[in-house]
Order: structure tokens, then C-alpha cells, then sequence
């Protein structure tokens, strides 16, 4: 059955050697565990309906709460029965839409010959909340949970397909990683879309510095937080929830063109209801058994960085990307990351790597534009498998209403506003934005693009602190103002459950502006929303257990330069000798629900390895 997106391929552009080779080294490196990944998937294939084996009482309990015509359509063991996992709640405004979605579905799915049941929720937290408070130490590990809460709704063994609905910062990537646990499904992911523009970023973040210099009060500058965040849909800057977004795009998650469409509109809620027809269409009933195992591939995985890469996107994904992989049998590293960025062209700006919001990006061309650029380039795998069907082709097109009925285009041509998005050939930058910093410290990852390359060599007396609130207080104290490289330990997942230090992107700003070289040096996060201020993050091995970052006392020289990917310690000469700080973490771990998280921060692997938890092939 030809889909409304279909179209016939354009001719395949040669694969880009840097892109071939990392591939290619990828696909060496992951070989048996891939292996023992498509193995256990390829053993659940087959069967036409998943409840078939089920018994009587099984099924019975099952379906007792289901209306009789669906009731009737699970008893007869031969249409598809679809799951609904959703994320929502109705406090955070970007889930606070999917509260429509499962009625939506349902009726769909009836009206397609099948049926769907609503198999479970997952939690989902915001970083934006619980940012600078105990909630943060939670976040990381909530990834996890969501993967482990995927895997129960699914464990019934009553669906043969399912639909997942979320958006933010740890929830897509849990969902993923608990929907590759169940490899033989097929899987489709609904987003909720953005809210409408508030007010310019940039009017924002001059409010939190003045803020943290008191210059205005906590009256004003709620009044700013509320004009921009203001509405249900997700935040509109360019951080991990809308990175997640260009991630199911590009990996052929979503349908084409569903990633940035606005919440409560009728195209919204129309490709709501095609993605729960095709994820039925892609059962093990019809022509196109299209199982999620076969669509996440090596290949989808490069796709995925090259994307994040383009785009400028989160530095969060350094983490979920290497996780997801893994729970899919690839293994990647840091070193794919910085060698795709520096062959991969940055073609767009969106805050906080420009003034543009996510809705402006949408404008101006879009996911569907920027995929066809790099597919022009050579910089992205054409020749994947996808919900829409063979081939990343499909992903140049962007969705429409055609007098009611959903159609699809293709995408604008050319940019609509090159201020956002560039041609590949005349990009923002040559390379995309992100680093691998090695040195005598360990290994970190820095995002450059919205730093000005001025500021991208510090050079600088270390100020060393095992919170961010012990930082908080030196600035207010005066004691910040000169060059510093600002050392932030003990922030790692096994320390703390490594939070994001956003709360401390306005003051090292503040120091920036005043004229001093000022960098930050952490083993915990800074935030998908990375700014001007060049920040080493994710260092590992994390100081718990004697990394090289518990040696550093205040007053070392360190240097971080952004360009030769260098993150050292400078002087003095025996500092390697000294015996590693220790600090007291009692009071991270319990309170707050942190006490129940206990086993993720004793099981949690390094950053590198995605500061997974879990087992995982």
C-alpha cells in the first residue's frame, strides 16, 4: 500500500568517507552485541497477534474493562491490538496536550480494524522545575525508570505494535530505550509540539543576570519566566526536549514532518490519528512488519548524531544517544561524537546558539529542509528502514491539511530565513559545535556553538567546589571576579545521580561580561541548553573513587582550548601525587525520594557509556 508520503527515491548521494568510516567502525565495534540483540528480537517474531498464546483466564482479565465491540475484536485473536504508553501529566506544559491522545488513538485504531488499550503511564519530570533543587539529583536516573516503566506496560504481551507518547528531556530517551527492549514490536513516536514564542530569549537571559547580579527582584523576574514559558507544548528553546524531537525525525520515529507542529491544532490531532493507523500497518499482520529492532540500526545511530551535530543540539545527548544505542546492541563513544562534528556543518542557530526560537526554526524550512541538505551532502544514511517506509527520503516532506485531509509536500527548497537555517554548502560553521576534550583531567565533552571563539581558550587559576551552591556563594561574595576556571566535583552519577548546573549558566555569564576568561570544569552536567560560557562537562572518571578531578585544589593552572580539544592541568607539576579529595555525600542521598535511587547511583557506568543503570546487551 502506497502511504500519502510516499515518493520515489531521489538519487543517493556517496556517503561522506568520514560519516562511512565511523560506520563502519561502529558496526565492527558493536558486532556481538548486535548479535545477541537481533537474536532475542528475531526469537518474538511470528506470531500474527501477541495474545494469541495468552490463556483463557490471561486474556479474560485483559480485556474485562474494554467496550464490547473492542472486546469482541480481542476475543477473535485475529486484528491488531495497539498500545498506548503515554507520558502525561498535567502539570508540565509539554505533556499537558497528550491528555487528547488516547481517545484519539482508540478511535483511530477502531476505525482502521483494530484496537488499542492505554497499556500504561511513565513518569515524567522537568529539568526546568526541579533545576538547583533536590529533585535534579532524581532526573538522570528518571531515564531509567522510564525504561523500566515501558518495559511493564508492554509485559502483558497483549499488543502488537505500540505508540509512545512524550517529549522532554529524559522521557523520549527512556521510552526509546524501553521500546528496544521489546525489539520486535514496531513502534511509533507521537510528540505534542511547542508552544507558542514568548518573549525573545535574549530578553530572558538578560533577566536572570540581572537577577543574580540584584539588579532586579524575584517579582520581575518571574513576571520574565512567565511571558516565555507561558503555555501548554514544550518550551521553545533548543535544549534536550526539542533535540529529542529532531532525533525521532531523523531516525525515522516519527511520522515526517510531526516534530515541531503546535499543540491543540487540527493538524496536530490529525497526524495523531495517522500514527496510530500506521503503527497498526506496521504490525505482524500486513505487508510492511516493520519492527523497531530493524529501524534503530548502526546506521539510524550515526543519522541521529549527524542530526544533533547540524543542529546544534543538546550536549544531553552525548549521554542519551550512547544509552540508547546500547540498549539496541551498538556501542558508541565520545570519539564518533567529535570526529562526525568535525566534518559536520552547523546550518542552524536556535537559541541559545542563536535568537531564533524552535517555532521560527520550523518556519524557516525545518527538520524536513535540513535533512534534505545533509542527504545532499552525503552526511546522512539514505538507505534505513523508517515508520514511513524504506529510505530517510520519506523525511523531506512536511505535513499539511489539504481542505481537512492530511497530506504531505515537500519541504521548503531553500531557507526561508538563512539567519536560522543555512544550505549545507553555506553553513554557520564548518564543523558541528561539539568537542572531545582529552588531557591529564580525563575526557569531556564541550559545545562550542554559541561560543565566541574568543572565549574558547581559558586559561586560568582553578576555584574548586563539590557544589554548585558553594560556587553561588563565592560569586556573591566577590570572590569570583578574575580569571577563573571554575571546578565543580562530585557531580557524577555515582555521587550525586549528576544533575544539570544550569543555575549557574547567569553568573559565570555575569563574570564573562565583566572581561574575565572564565570556563567551567564538571563531571556532572551543565544543561541541553549549553551556552556562551565554554563548560567541560561530563568529565570522567567522575572524582567519586579518585578521578583525576578530586586531585585539584584552588589556585591550579588549567587550561581548556576548545580547538585543539585540550582539557589539562597545568601546574603545579606533582599534583598527580596528591591524595584524592573526599567529600561528604550523606545528604545527597536520601530525602526527596533520593534514598529509593540508592541502586542506581551504586549501578550507575560511566558518562561515556551514557551513565546507564541498567543491564543492557
Amino acid at each position: 500500500m502506497r502511504m500519502p508520503w510516499d515518493i520515489p527515491p531521489s538519487q543517493e548521494k556517496a556517503i561522506h568517507t568520514a560519516v562511512e568510516a565511523v560506520t563502519a567502525r561502529i558496526i565492527q565495534r558493536s558486532r556481538a552485541a548486535r548479535r545477541r540483540y537481533l537474536a532475542r528480537s528475531g526469537a518474538a517474531y511470528g506470531r500474527k497477534t501477541e495474545r494469541s498464546h495468552l490463556g483463557c483466564a490471561n486474556l479474560a482479565h485483559a480485556f474485562a474493562a474494554m467496550p464490547d465491540a473492542e472486546k469482541q475484536r480481542l476475543r477473535g485473536m485475529s486484528r491488531p491490538n495497539l498500545a498506548i504508553i503515554s507520558s502525561y501529566n498535567d502539570m508540565l506544559s509539554a505533556h499537558q496536550p497528550l491528555a487528547a491522545y488516547p481517545a484519539w488513538i482508540k478511535q483511530a485504531a477502531f476505525a482502521a480494524g483494530g484496537t488499542a488499550q492505554f497499556a500504561g503511564g511513565v513518569p515524567a519530570m522537568c529539568d526546568g522545575v526541579t533545576q538547583g533543587e533536590a529533585g535534579m539529583e532524581l532526573s538522570l536516573f528518571s531515564r531509567d525508570v522510564i525504561a523500566m516503566a515501558t518495559a511493564v506496560a508492554l509485559s502483558h504481551q497483549m499488543f502488537d505494535a505500540a505508540v509512545y507518547l512524550g517529549v522532554c528531556d529524559k522521557i523520549v530517551p527512556g521510552l526509546l530505550m524501553g521500546a528496544l527492549s521489546f525489539g520486535h514490536l514496531p513502534a511509533v513516536f507521537i510528540p505534542a509540539g511547542p508552544m507558542a514564542s514568548g518573549i525573545p530569549n535574549s530578553e530572558k537571559a538578560q533577566a536572570r543576570q540581572l537577577f543574580a547580579q540584584g539588579k532586579i527582584g524575584r517579582d520581575e523576574l518571574l513576571e520574565s519566566e512567565s511571558r516565555s514559558y507561558h503555555g501548554p507544548g514544550t518550551c521553545t528553546f533548543y535544549g534536550t526536549a526539542n533535540s529529542n524531537q529532531m532525533l525521532m525525525e531523523i531516525m525515522g520515529l516519527h511520522l515526517p514532518g510531526s516534530a515541531f507542529v503546535p499543540p491543540n491544532t487540527p493538524l496536530r490531532e490529525a497526524l495523531t490519528r495517522a500514527a496510530a493507523q500506521r503503527a497498526l500497518e506496521l504490525g505482524a499482520q500486513g505487508a510492511e512488519f516493520t519492527p523497531i529492532a530493524e529501524v534503530v540500526t548502526e546506521k539510524t545511530i550515526v543519522n541521529g548524531i549527524v542530526g544533533m551535530l547540524a543542529t546544534g543540539g543538546s550536549t544531553n545527548h552525548t549521554l542519551h544517544l550512547v544509552a540508547i544505542a546500547r540498549a539496541a546492541g551498538i556501542i558508541i563513544d565520545w570519539d564518533d561524537f567529535s570526529e562526525l562534528s568535525a566534518q559536520v556543518p552547523l546550518l542552524a542557530r536556535v537559541y541559545p546558539n542563536g535568537a531564533a526560537d524552535i517555532n521560527h526554526f520550523h518556519a524557516a524550512g525545518g527538520i524536513g529542509f535540513v535533512i534534505a541538505e545533509l542527504l545532499d551532502a552525503g552526511l546522512l544514511h539514505a538507505d534505513v528502514r523508517t515508520v514511513a517506509g524504506d529510505g530517510l527520503h520519506h523525511y523531506t516532506r512536511e505535513p499539511w491539511l489539504d481542505e481537512g485531509k492530511l497530506s504531505w509536500r515537500p519541504a521548503a527548497p531553500h531557507s526561508l530565513d538563512t539567519a536560522i537555517i543555512r544550505p549545507a554548502d553555506q553553513p554557520f560553521s564548518r564543523d558541528g559545535g561539539l568537542k572531545l576534550l582529552s588531557g591529564n583531567l580525563g575526557r569531556a565533552v564541550i559545545k562550542v556553538s554559541a561560543v565566541h571563539p574568543d572565549h574558547r581558550i581559558v586559561q586560568a587559576p582553578a576555584a574548586v567546589f563539590d557544589s554548585q551552591e558553594a560556587l553561588l556563594q563565592a560569586f556573591d561574595s566577590g570572590l569570583l571576579a578574575r580569571d577563573v576556571v571554575a571546578v565543580v566535583r562530585f557531580q557524577g552519577p555515582r555521587a550525586n545521580g549528576m544533575p544539570e548546573l544550569h543555575k549557574l549558566t547567569p553568573v559565570l555569564s555575569v563574570l564573562q561580561d565583566q572581561g574575565f576568561k572564565v570556563a567551567l570544569v564538571t563531571d556532572g552536567r551543565m544543561s541541553g541548553a549549553s551556552g556562551k560560557v565554554p563548560a567541560a562537562i561530563h568529565l570522567s572518571p567522575e572524582a567519586l573513587g579518585g578521578g583525576p578531578l578530586a586531585r585539584i585544589r584552588d589556585g591550579d593552572i588549567l587550561r581548556l582550548d576548545a580547538g585543539a580539544g585540550e582539557l589539562s592541568v597545568v601546574a603545579p607539576q606533582d599534583w598527580a601525587q596528591r591524595a584524592p579529595a573526599a567529600a561528604d555525600l550523606s545528604k545527597h542521598q536520601a530525602g526527596y525520594g533520593r534514598e529509593l535511587f540508592t541502586a542506581f547511583r551504586r549501578h550507575a557506568g560511566p558518562a561515556e557509556a551514557g551513565a546507564c543503570s541498567l543491564a543492557l546487551p
